[in-house]
């Protein structure tokens, strides 16, 4: 839950703004598209990462600005009442990690949505919801920003992993 930081007293303002500006000196500049790489060669899916600065202070780095773009939509959805609780990179197990019988670990399979919110249903399905206090239901809905370069096949695994073993469908916008 971010602080909103005209909330805070002027004292507190004045000390969370320093220790934004505190933090971004010492990481310095973000790297942009040619200091990452050799300076003829483009980004892997040419994207350009982009961050937000959110009014409590955090900064948010999205790999891409149509990630940006997307999440700047959402929170003005969520502010407008129409969604609730969007979460940021959010992770989900699609199969536990394990030993096989030889002995060989056997990382887990994850996947992880550019953002999770809840949205009030709209054809009256009740799949995967949450009830709020009036008993209202809201559906989660799972989205990932996609281009045609990063539906990779690994994606396309992993999205039907998510219907088929927790009933999800991921919207790709």
């Amino acid at each position: 839950m971010a602080i909103n930081l005209s909330d805070l007293p002027p004292k507190y303002q004045q000390q969370a703004m320093e220790k934004y500006i505190k933090q971004q000196t010492r990481r310095g500049p973000m790297p942009s598209a040619a200091d990452a790489q050799d300076p003829g060669k483009p980004m892997k899916y040419r994207n350009n990462p982009t961050e937000r600065v959110t009014p409590s202070g955090a900064v948010l780095r999205f790999d891409s600005q149509k990630e940006a773009r997307r999440y700047d939509h959402l929170i003005l959805r969520q502010q407008a009442g129409e969604i609730r609780d969007l979460r940021l990179q959010v992770d989900f197990t699609l199969q536990e990690a394990y030993t096989d019988q030889e002995g060989r670990r056997i990382r887990a399979i994850r996947y992880r949505a550019d953002f999770t919110y809840y949205r009030p249903p709209e054809d009256g399905s009740h799949a995967a919801y949450w009830a709020d206090s009036a008993g209202v239901p809201w559906v989660l809905v799972v989205e990932d920003v996609k281009s045609r370069p990063t539906r990779t096949r690994e994606y396309l695994i992993k999205r039907k992993l998510m219907k088929e073993r927790r009933g999800i469908d991921i919207t790709e916008v």
